[in-house]
């Protein structure tokens, strides 16, 4: 090996070792970052759960493999239990193996409902019907241009997208976002890695939508309905009921 091919091998090295070491301090700083956002907030920091991450099933969980929870927070908001979290997957492998992640939040709720998911329409959704996907139509024509429906239980959809909820949907807040009922739980999720200061704006969204299910939803499952925020106090239910 010359000489410039000795240099230019250290050079690597060196340059690979200042990476890593960037990278190091990076993943520190962000480490610091989220359990500095957990105390302050009264929430509670934990860096891994994979079982967080087999516990739904639609969109964006199921898809890839390695999947997990990272950067997981889980406290209260607006009295119901919540969890925010960076969902990890990969996809393919070898060489040609990328890994994706999406910030999901969630919020748990008194009982298990029919699987109900909002998504922004689009060039994917229509793609999505043109192969059979199904897309609920209400009676908002302005509503059926903005979102489309997917759920297990029509009769569900129909009981909760009721008008003011719609109208509510309609509000510039929402444009773009992701909704989805599943089990116990009401859930949103954005592309990329987590962003602490969006966790609470995307937590007020998905409880505005908990807020307006009406209480017979709740009371022909057995549950009572919850406490919506301007409620006066009264006894907590018992909240996060393991979904089936």
């Amino acid at each position: 090996m010359t000489w410039v091919a000795w240099v230019v091998f250290v050079v690597v090295d060196v340059v690979a070792i200042g990476l890593m070491y960037v990278f190091w301090r990076a993943g520190k700083a962000r480490l610091r970052m989220f359990e500095a956002w957990a105390a302050r907030h009264g929430w509670r920091y934990e860096a891994l759960d994979r079982e967080l991450a087999k516990r739904w099933r639609g969109t964006p969980f199921g898809a890839g493999h390695d999947r997990k929870a990272t950067e997981v927070l889980a406290g209260e908001y607006a009295g119901r239990p919540a969890r925010s979290f960076t969902y990890v997957w990969t996809v393919g492998g070898g060489k040609s193996e990328t890994t994706h992640t999406a910030h999901v939040v969630a919020l748990f709720l008194p009982a298990v409902l029919p699987a109900l998911e909002l998504t922004p329409e689009g060039f994917g959704a229509r793609l999505a019907k043109a192969f059979g996907g199904q897309d609920v139509q209400l009676e908002s024509e302005d509503f059926n241009r903005a979102w489309r429906v997917e759920t297990s239980d029509l009769r569900f959809a129909h009981q909760v997208l009721h008008p003011r909820l719609m109208h509510r949907l309609l509000e510039p807040d929402f444009a773009r976002r992701n909704v989805r009922i599943e089990g116990d739980a009401i859930l949103g999720w954005t592309g990329g890695r987590t962003v602490l200061d969006n966790v609470f704006p995307l937590m007020s969204r998905l409880a505005a939508v908990a807020d307006a299910i009406p209480d017979h939803v709740w009371l022909d499952r057995g549950a009572s309905p919850p406490r919506r925020q301007g409620d006066p106090p009264r006894s907590a239910p018992t909240w996060g009921t393991p979904a089936p």
